[in-house]
């Protein structure tokens, strides 16, 4: 693993002024969006003492229930459930958990959609100080049996759908049940979290002998996906920094679409939480069921990744009815690359509310696009965060000047600690490699140029994917597509485009080359263009490109 040094110009006294200012900024974000607010002196304690007993995340659904008491937290299929009731729950799934062996420091991994149960089973895992793993339900059986055994699963937690997969995963303490198909009565089912809400305590369990820990596990876009062990956090900064730049608000409704096993769906789903918003989940994904619950609940706030908004598009446009959108002040988007066209469409018809989150599971969020930001220019990824710091270096480990292309580097507070099964992401000077490269512009704004492993030198110029792919986007007659670099024995390497047409339009392959001739350098234009009927894709809604070579 490479490590370079960069020059520190920065004292450690201004060092230590500028975190105490972020930290005033962040209590200010906190304050305006309405997570800080007075409350009388004795609720103020029970808060502060069950943060203390159980940490700042898994004490946030007590510190919640106390704030919000009788407000929705969650709308699923199963109907709403209020704070106090999901922290009655989760208090009774842990003592269930408890009183069969579970300790602190154990493994618990949730196989779960988003709904409640999934909610339930995370919170009660913190509140045993637990560590929580986060599987991915797009898993097929050989990945779930490697990655339960890797990451030291001592308890699992899954949906009836999984069964079948699970077979051959023992676990020291059983499975449990969360989402129970219909026919089967979940109450009295042993085996099942409802069984344990029904005849545990729910009573606050006691104070853990360790914090939670909470495992993500990343894309697995260029191979078995890896455990990122996420430390908890020290400052206001992962929370206050959002919020200094997203204007979500207390007491709003926020549909999250995303996976809530993944990054984007996990953090925002805890910031609603936080927020004492109510949270909209729905197991599966459907673009008319996405865009009816943002009407039919009148929601403020919709997260989702670029894949899902683009198809909620399509099918307001296909239905030929306009989904009333009027009430959503925030859009955001993240997981995967927006990209200038989804931007610029996404703006012409929900308006100036889209915002693009840049980051990844192991340098958490770097940078954000606002909608000022994206009027500018819809390609970028936006401004970096208060409390980050973005570099971009050459090879040699040196800063670039604004307008160069450089490796993305990205330093905060809530960078994970290292891959469960060993190694981390390169380091320059304490900021982490997120894997892509990148330019300022003249505005300060981020912009992504591709993976750093996706660039090809194709007879001596350094060619970006990216660029042909939002090219191809912007055809009238293609829906996506995907770009690879592939052999050349004249060039050494030369382009390979899948394509995704609207349904009924046409588009040869000489055709699809002129197009990109006409408006890119020659070496940029693909050697093959190939129409697939769609993309091959993991639920975060990242392109899986090792398939496509």
């Amino acid at each position: 693993m490479r490590r370079h040094r960069l020059p520190v110009n920065l004292p450690d006294p201004l060092a230590l002024a500028r975190r105490a200012a972020d930290e005033v900024y962040f209590v200010g974000a906190l304050a305006q969006r309405g997570i800080l607010r007075p409350h009388p002196p004795i609720r103020l304690a029970r808060m502060g003492l069950g943060l203390v007993t159980h940490g700042s995340v898994a004490g946030l659904l007590n510190a919640a229930a106390l704030a919000y008491g009788d407000r929705v937290a969650i709308s699923d299929e199963l109907g709403t459930i209020t704070y106090a009731e999901l922290d009655a729950h989760a208090n009774a799934i842990a003592n269930g958990w408890i009183a069969r062996g579970l300790r602190a420091g154990d493994g618990v991994a949730i196989l779960c959609r988003n709904h409640r149960h999934f909610v339930e089973a995370f919170f009660a895992g913190g509140k045993v100080g637990a560590k929580v793993i986060l599987l991915n339900t797009d898993f097929a059986a050989p990945q779930l049996r490697e990655v339960a055994e890797r990451e030291g699963t001592d308890l699992l937690v899954h949906d009836d759908e999984y069964a079948e997969l699970l077979a051959g995963v023992d676990v020291r303490l059983g499975r449990w049940r969360a989402w129970v198909e219909e026919g089967t009565d979940a109450g009295d089912a042993a085996g099942t979290l409802a069984s344990l809400v029904a005849r545990s305590s729910r009573k606050a369990p006691p104070r853990p002998s360790a914090e939670l820990k909470v495992t993500i596990l990343t894309s697995g876009t260029t191979g078995t996906p890896k455990g990122a062990n996420r430390p908890t956090p020290k400052s206001l900064g992962p929370i206050g920094g959002l919020l200094g730049k997203v204007p979500f608000h207390s007491g709003q409704t926020m549909v999250v679409a995303a996976p809530v096993f993944h990054s984007l769906g996990f953090a925002t789903m805890m910031l609603g939480i936080a927020l004492g918003d109510t949270v909209v989940l729905r197991r599966r994904f459907s673009p008319a069921t996405c865009l009816a619950d943002v009407a039919e609940h009148r929601a403020d706030n919709l997260v989702v990744v670029p894949v899902m908004l683009a198809r909620m598009l399509d099918q307001d446009d296909e239905s030929g009815s306009r989904t009333d959108l009027s009430s959503l002040s925030v859009v955001l988007c993240g997981g995967s690359q927006l990209g200038a066209p989804l931007a610029e469409r996404a703006l012409r018809r929900i308006g100036p509310v889209v915002y693009n989150l840049y980051g990844s599971t192991e340098v958490a969020v770097a940078t954000v696009a606002s909608p000022e930001d994206l009027a500018l220019d819809p390609g970028t990824v936006g401004r970096v965060l208060r409390g980050s710091m973005v570099k971009l270096v050459d090879d040699q480990g040196r800063e670039v000047p604004r307008g160069e292309t450089g490796r993305i580097f990205v330093g905060n507070s809530i960078q994970f600690e290292g891959y469960t099964g060993g190694g981390t992401k390169e380091l320059v000077d304490g900021l982490m490699s997120s894997g892509d490269v990148g330019h300022f512009d003249q505005h300060g704004l981020l912009h992504v140029d591709g993976r750093d492993d996706d660039m090809i030198v194709s007879g001596g110029e350094n060619v970006f994917p990216k660029e042909v792919e939002e090219l191809f986007e912007r055809h009238p007659a293609v829906v996506e597509c995907a770009v690879i670099g592939v052999p050349d024995e004249q060039f050494g390497q030369r382009l390979k485009a899948f394509v995704v047409l609207h349904e009924g339009a046409s588009l040869d392959e000489e055709e699809a080359r002129d197009y990109v001739r006409q408006n890119l350098a020659r070496y940029k234009v693909p050697r093959e263009v190939v129409v697939l009927d769609e993309l091959p894709r993991n639920p975060t809604g990242k392109v899986l490109k090792r398939e496509l070579r």
